[in-house]
């Protein structure tokens, strides 16, 4: 009996690490950028090359047929869109970007069930670093004050946020709230299996002339 025991624990074990192991992400693309987070206590790699995809793809997506269009332009209208609940998730996300967020999955520290404003943990090690480091100080206080009230969510710290968006440029900790729950948070409410990882990217030709 005992012998049986062990040999299902052992079973469960090679199971459960193999799981662990096929979600854990292989490829980083963004390993030289500057550490954006750099609170001790949390995966500061993964949540690294989190931000960085997060930002390729919304630079790649907001900025088709618009020669010169910036990081903070795309910055300003996917604030302004996942405020008001009106981004195209299926149509940014990347292939990477979906590996990514497999991995993301699997900490549990992370996300909250139980969260009806967000599926992401404002309990988290990650919030807590996030609230900690903001620069802006009356972002911050709002930030701190939505959280320790739980009233945080995406709306209600979006108006504020809207208004200071361009700061995500200079604090990569306001800059990561704005990937992981406007966007990663997100993704749990999208059908994978409808999205085209294949679709054509359009380069974008700064030799032409807009039209007006």
């Amino acid at each position: 009996m005992n012998s049986n025991l062990k040999l299902i624990a052992l079973f469960l074990g090679i199971t459960l690490l193999s799981c662990k192991n096929e979600n854990t992400l292989t490829e980083f693309k963004y390993s030289e950028k500057p550490i954006a987070l750099t609170c001790s206590d949390i995966n500061s790699k993964l949540y690294n090359e989190a931000l960085y995809s997060f930002e390729d793809d919304i630079l790649t997506f907001y900025s088709k047929d618009k020669p010169n269009f910036s990081l903070i332009q795309a910055y300003s209208q996917f604030i302004r869109n996942a405020t008001y609940g009106n981004v195209k998730y299926e149509e940014i996300i990347s292939e990477h970007t979906s590996n990514i967020f497999k991995a993301l999955k699997q900490d549990n520290d992370l996300w909250d069930a139980n969260n009806t404003k967000s599926h992401l943990n404002y309990n988290s090690k990650l919030i807590k670093c996030i609230a900690d480091n903001i620069k802006d100080k009356n972002l911050k206080t709002t930030f701190n004050a939505l959280i320790s009230t739980n009233s945080m969510s995406p709306k209600l710290f979006g108006a504020p946020l809207n208004t200071k968006y361009r700061n995500v440029l200079s604090d990569k900790f306001l800059a990561s709230y704005v990937a992981f729950d406007l966007f990663y948070a997100n993704l749990f409410n999208i059908d994978f299996s409808k999205v085209n990882f294949d679709k054509p990217v359009e380069k974008v030709d700064f030799n032409k002339i807009p039209q007006k």
